[in-house]
């Protein structure tokens, strides 16, 4: 798809991550407020991971999850509109002597997939960077890769709490990081509610049935974060 008048996924939104010291500095803030390691044995799980599947992730970001995950499955197939943060992925693999992994500079409307459906496809904070029209489009993307029965992880940023009360919730989130994590990543909270695209508890649920999926599981945290565990229908 290049039409003009197509939603451009690869242009930057919220922090910079074409700038290469924001890249290395990405692993360290993640360590801060999450745990990689046991987030990613969790992920596998789920999606019920053998070592003759092949996996895809959208948004693989600097390769933490893609890497661990490549110790599990026949292939994986990582994407991301960040050349510097594929290239910093690619490295790292390639430092851990990871080599079933294959790379490629593109996004959830630009990836193009060669050869069999895949059994799996994991996205991890990338989806709000679309509006919710191209949400959709990018599921159904998403649906038309996958195997028949294929599995699908989504975790985003999605907000479920009291609207009437929005001012003083995202005040109260914007401080979280900053507590946990330093004024950097405050900046990039306040970043996100300006300029970025989460969506709405609902909607995500009725775009993610739409496009072609049974969510077998969906778990909200804090008002801000969510998972869905689905299945192509």
């Amino acid at each position: 798809m290049n039409q003009r008048w197509h939603y451009d996924e690869m242009k930057q939104v919220g922090t910079d991550y074409a700038d290469a010291k924001e890249v290395e500095a990405y692993d360290a803030r993640m360590r801060k407020i999450r745990d990689i390691r046991s987030e990613t044995e969790k992920i596998l799980d789920s999606l019920h991971i053998t070592k003759d599947r092949t996996l895809l992730e959208i948004g693989c970001g600097t390769g933490e999850f893609t890497i661990a995950a490549a110790g599990r499955c026949k292939n994986i197939i990582a994407a991301d509109v960040s050349l510097p943060m594929l290239e910093f992925a690619r490295q790292k693999a390639k430092k851990k002597n990871v080599k079933n992994i294959e790379f490629h500079n593109a996004g959830f409307l630009t990836y193009e997939h060669s050869g069999e459906p895949v059994d799996a496809v994991v996205s991890q904070l990338a989806l709000h960077h679309l509006p919710d029209f191209w949400k959709l489009i990018a599921l159904r993307r998403i649906c038309a890769l996958l195997k028949q029965g294929g599995r699908f992880y989504l975790k985003d940023t999605v907000y479920t709490f009291d609207i009437n009360n929005y001012e003083d919730f995202f005040n109260r989130f914007i401080e979280f990081f900053r507590e946990t994590a330093g004024n950097e990543m405050a900046v990039d909270a306040e970043t996100a509610v300006r300029e970025e695209y989460s969506t709405l508890g609902w909607i995500m649920e009725g775009l993610l049935e739409r496009a072609g999926f049974n969510i077998d599981k969906k778990e909200y945290f804090e008002g801000f974060m969510a998972v869905y565990e689905c299945t192509k229908c």
